[in-house]
């Protein structure tokens, strides 16, 4: 591969986008406040003879259109795109995590199609930030295809029929990309600005919402208290009584002048020149192996000027797993561990670093202020013994350990910002108010009736060689029958407040003029045995929605949230099968329970299939009952019998670790998750059932999360709540559908189901 240099976008836009239903939820974009978003992506792949390549490439999304360029339309006009097309209903984007490429680290986005497999190609980003805002850009484009597609009818023929209506007679067909735009949202600063800075670190975009309280959807039980302060950080220990972690959890807690996506690229970041400005413990950092873009190997070293304690230099491997979850959150695990590469060293001491996790979370700012803010947050587990010493008796020692250097990182970050203020540079949108002409000169005679109804941007299909992709008379992939679709990360909005909890209007959700059936559960069971008191293990019950925060009747107000009341639907049994491969449709199995004659009398049920990905592979299936049918008009009634555009934007799960370790804990979190946003779900509608197969292997950060809890699963005790996400006032306030608790499940316990 030719070794080009790595180029950055600068600072990135915050793009503020439109309120969408999907499906049966009626409503659409407004489509006079149409935006359009572009900035420079790297297209990266292997040509037809096998040669990995690394453009710099132009992307230029107009509503459900998709571009990509040599150069910048807006100073080339009259260039002709290299790429072409239109967002469709199939398109997925996967963030891959980072990747190193010609000796730089960049953020991968995987686009393909979820039909066909085989066509799927790569781009890349120069911040994690970045791959946020592209990703929500391409879902911006889909759910304004999605808009026009809901409308009825053939989907080829209806973004047809939709283009003619709008097309003005006098204008090039070109021209009705950008009929109806009101403005441009410039992502990144392009390639000029920093060709020799590759790890600058300028991605700033506004921030999302913060409140002074837990941050989650589900209760925890950590009790943290104030033990000390300095330099404006805290720091916390948790005195709950909590036995089920190793040691005694302590925090450094502090607001950083910065965007999270920038605090997150500074923590990664190996490189020393950067690291010697806050990093008091690690004086030089060298990747050792990495692995799936969310996962790492790293060796360090101390000297010990500051650390008197120690006798001698220091070193350290540890692992680091990343994640960004739906709010914007990053969560970074840090684990101590071994590796062949790095044996001990001579004239080193081997030290086992503290396991410690980073959550950066973006703050409100006040308004007028044009700084970003993040609130950075560093856990850590110390040994009790050592640290009631140094609580007792030597106060001053902890402050030379290694702990405590931990802990320091935060302060470091926190004054690294404050003497950076180029960190800061453009944290608002980039607008470029547009006009028609500005745009048609850029794609020539664009006659739309060749184009594809979905983009793919075909990286491996489309180059014959390098030398091609570089050419100036690079053939239109307009030909090719190329899909795509994307799968999206939506972002919610945190919010934490009111006491009051949320009932469930069962007139409303249910028919109410059918007298209830009596549930007769000892004619139904499942594989899994249903428990009786807490103590219990290998099974499962419904805890009922106490422990879950979900939205106010005012949430649309004051984003208010409150305390989940009873389920909706009964839960009734829980299997638990292995098997070879992902399983769909398992209702549809002549064993399964709703094919019993007990299961053929419920008058509705909803079955939750959790494909578990391991060695070999589980199916979690949890079954809920109604004992009347689902009003068809109401909230529950549209989900059962919408198409799967708006279950995927509705269909929401909130975890919560109730017992277990505590990195565990902070690894899944306790934030809702819109499920059909992060991972591929199928929807089953049949007779009298639902059933929805969740494939958590289909995204490479749930596999890792999944993973990470597998191997501490005898020893957790898991709650999850699903429930259906209220967008309208009238939707409002939420209520829980099912719940179900999972009481240290054993891994040998599972069923073998065959097909």
């Amino acid at each position: 591969m030719e070794a080009l240099p790595l180029q950055k976008a600068g600072s990135e836009s915050e793009v503020s986008g439109h309120s969408f239903s999907g499906g049966g939820g009626g409503g659409g974009p407004e489509e006079r406040g149409s935006s359009a978003y572009f900035g420079w992506v790297y297209h990266i792949g292997f040509n037809s003879i096998g040669h990995e390549y690394c453009h710099l490439r132009f992307l230029f999304i107009r509503r459900k259109y998709v571009e990509l360029y040599k150069r910048d339309p807006h100073e080339n006009p009259g260039i002709k795109p290299i790429r072409r097309g239109v967002v469709g209903p199939s398109l997925m984007v996967e963030e891959l995590g980072r990747r190193k490429v010609n000796h730089g680290d960049i953020y991968v986005l995987r686009i393909y199609n979820r039909l066909d497999d085989s066509k799927k190609g790569e781009i890349a980003c120069a911040t994690a930030g970045e791959v946020r805002k592209w990703m929500e850009a391409f879902d911006h484009a889909k759910q304004q295809a999605e808009y026009e597609l809901s409308r009825g009818g053939n989907p080829r023929e209806k973004l047809n029929m939709e283009e003619e209506i709008n097309l003005d007679g006098h204008r090039h067909r070109v021209r009705r990309y950008a009929h109806g735009l009101r403005k441009l949202i410039k992502i990144g600063q392009g390639p000029e600005t920093l060709l020799h800075h590759s790890t600058n670190l300028n991605t700033h975009v506004g921030s999302d919402g913060f409140f002074e309280k837990d941050f989650g959807d589900a209760l925890e039980r950590h009790r943290w208290k104030c033990v000390r302060t300095f330099n404006g950080v805290r720091i916390f220990e948790d005195v709950a009584d909590n036995k089920s972690g190793k040691g005694v959890l302590v925090k450094s807690v502090g607001v950083v002048d910065a965007h999270a996506d920038t605090v997150f690229d500074i923590i990664l970041n190996s490189d020393w020149k950067q690291r010697y400005e806050w990093d008091t413990l690690i004086s030089d950092m060298e990747l050792v192996e990495a692995y799936h873009g969310h996962y790492d190997i790293l060796y360090g070293t101390n000297y010990p000027t500051h650390l008197s304690q120690s006798q001698g230099k220091r070193d350290f491997v540890f692992s680091r797993q990343w994640f960004r979850g739906q709010d914007g959150t990053y969560t970074i695990l840090q684990i101590p561990c071994v590796h062949k590469k790095k044996p001990h060293r001579s004239g080193y001491r081997r030290t086992w670093i503290n396991p410690s996790t980073w959550e950066i979370r973006c703050l409100n700012t006040s308004m007028g202020s044009k700084v970003p803010k993040c609130l950075v947050t560093q856990i850590l587990e110390i040994q009790p013994a050592g640290w009631s010493k140094w609580q007792r008796h030597h106060p001053s020692k902890f402050e030379k350990s290694v702990p405590y250097a931990l802990l320091c990182q935060v302060a470091g970050l926190k004054e690294y910002a404050l003497a950076n203020p180029s960190l800061n540079y453009e944290p608002w949108p980039t607008i470029v108010h547009s006009k028609t002409s500005d745009v048609s000169g850029t794609n020539g005679n664009y006659d739309d009736r060749g184009t594809q109804d979905e983009f793919y941007d075909a990286m491996a299909a489309a180059s014959s060689s390098s030398s091609e992709d570089d050419s100036d008379n690079d053939k239109e992939v307009g030909n090719k029958d190329l899909k795509v679709k994307l799968k999206n990360v939506s972002w919610a909005i945190a919010g934490f407040s009111s006491k009051q909890s949320s009932a469930v209007d069962a007139n409303k959700e249910l028919d109410h003029s059918i007298a209830p059936i009596v549930l007769d559960t000892c004619q139904i069971k499942g594989s899994l045995q249903k428990g009786g008191v807490d103590t219990d293990t290998n099974c499962w019950t419904s805890p009922g929605g106490a422990g879950f925060m979900i939205r106010g009747k005012n949430y649309l107000k004051d984003n208010s949230k409150v305390t989940g009341g009873d389920p909706l639907l009964n839960l009734i049994a829980v299997d638990w099968f292995k098997v070879v491969k992902s399983y769909d449709g398992i209702a549809l199995h002549p064993q399964n329970l709703v094919q019993s004659e007990a299961g053929k009398k419920l008058p509705f049920v909803l079955i939750i299939n959790l494909q578990v990905p391991a060695k070999p592979n589980y199916s979690m299936v949890m079954y809920y009952s109604a004992d009347r049918p689902v009003n068809k008009s109401s909230l529950l009634g549209k989900f059962v019998d919408g198409n799967d555009m708006y279950r995927d934007s509705r269909f929401k799960l909130i975890p919560s670790i109730v017992e277990g370790y505590w990195m565990v804990k902070r690894a899944v979190g306790t934030k809702a998750c819109l499920l059909g946003k992060a991972v591929k779900c199928k929807y089953l509608r049949q007779d009298n059932f639902l059933e929805i197969d969740v494939d958590i292997g289909s995204s490479t950060v749930a596999r890792s999360v999944i993973g990470i809890v597998l191997g501490y699963v005898t020893s957790l005790v898991v709650d999850l709540a699903i429930l259906i996400e209220a967008k309208e006032e009238e939707e409002l306030p939420e209520y829980i559908l099912g719940t179900v608790r999972l009481n240290r499940v054993r891994l040998d316990s599972a069923v073998t189901l065959e097909k």
